[in-house]
């Protein structure tokens, strides 16, 4: 697989050696440092021409995250790169999907133009956090997903035991197929309402969770809110242990105390953002999607079908 080089920037950087590990093979040589005045400084310091090269980046906060898969890939592409694939585990900027209010810009829209412009053949991302974002690319998207590496950890659960919950109608189709794939499980859905950005409340749950260990599924924990609101209630309708699957583990703001104090037993959260030290509670377990992404890897290079993943 020396055709194969795998680069990425500093947000996923550890994700990339573990993916490497997978591959068995040996991150491309690579430096990502600053200039004196704070901008970022690339250098691929191995050549890549001709090779398939794959580059692993987060787009999460803050904005260099984003810039350095720019500078990553416009790198990649003028070292004369066969062909470039974007591994997005985490695609930062999708919770502005459309225009929903006056003067607000199409967030996802402008950040799959930057990606394509700057010379990405192909992208690769985990979690999607709306399914249509695939639209916005007239490049191939593949949006994988994590709950493989849940399934693997939780294992077969009892449905006369265990409901799955959706917090909000929104990701009631995630919740669905999660469902499905861990031993089609029953479903209840969260009645949130969200007075304003990052702010959510619930009023409500469709289904039965009384005398059920219930497992919240969702894409992304951001201030850990919605989680939050949606376990009181449950508690209130009972619920009995409380377990969370989120992909994405953003913990923005005060989530950690947040969650904390919450009435949840496990959160099961992978890597496709790492967790500083301090964010890491007792709660949280972090799975790894490394080798999801390392099979994607091969497959794309082998001009196998991913979908073939998930069946």
């Amino acid at each position: 697989m020396s055709d194969i080089k795998i680069l990425s920037g500093l947000a996923s950087w550890k994700l990339k050696e573990d993916i490497c590990e997978n591959l068995g093979i040996q991150p491309a040589d690579l430096e990502v440092s600053r200039f004196k005045d704070g901008e970022i400084k690339i250098q691929i310091k191995e050549n890549i021409r001709g090779c398939d090269v794959f580059i692993v980046q987060s787009t999460h906060p803050p904005a260099e995250n984003l810039l350095e898969l720019l500078l990553l890939i416009d790198a990649a592409k003028r070292a004369s790169a066969k062909r470039i694939t974007a591994i997005i585990p985490y695609f930062g900027y999708a919770r502005q999907d459309r225009k929903d209010r006056p003067r607000v810009p199409i967030s996802a829209k402008l950040v799959a133009n930057l990606i394509q412009v700057a010379g990405a053949d192909r992208v690769v991302t985990i979690d999607l956090h709306s399914d249509q974002i695939q639209g916005f690319f007239d490049i191939p998207v593949d949006n994988i997903y994590a709950f493989p590496v849940f399934k693997e950890y939780l294992g077969p659960l009892d449905p006369k035991i265990f409901s799955i919950v959706s917090p909000d109608v929104g990701g009631t189709n995630r919740a669905t197929a999660f469902a499905k794939r861990i031993g089609d499980l029953p479903i209840a859905i969260a009645d949130k309402r969200r007075p304003a950005p990052n702010m959510s409340e619930v009023v409500h749950i469709i289904g039965n969770v009384e005398n059920k260990n219930v497992i919240i599924v969702d894409d992304i924990i951001d201030t850990g809110g919605t989680i939050f609101f949606a376990s009181q209630k449950l508690k209130e309708m009972g619920a009995k242990n409380i377990w969370v699957c989120a992909t994405h583990p953003l913990l923005s703001s005060d989530a950690v105390n947040v969650l904390q104090n919450a009435p949840i037993d496990r959160i099961i959260v992978t890597d496709t953002i790492p967790i500083p030290e301090h964010k890491r509670i007792k709660k949280i377990e972090i799975l790894t999607v490394s080798n999801l992404i390392a099979e994607a890897i091969l497959r794309i290079h082998e001009e196998k079908s991913i979908s073939a993943l998930f069946i």
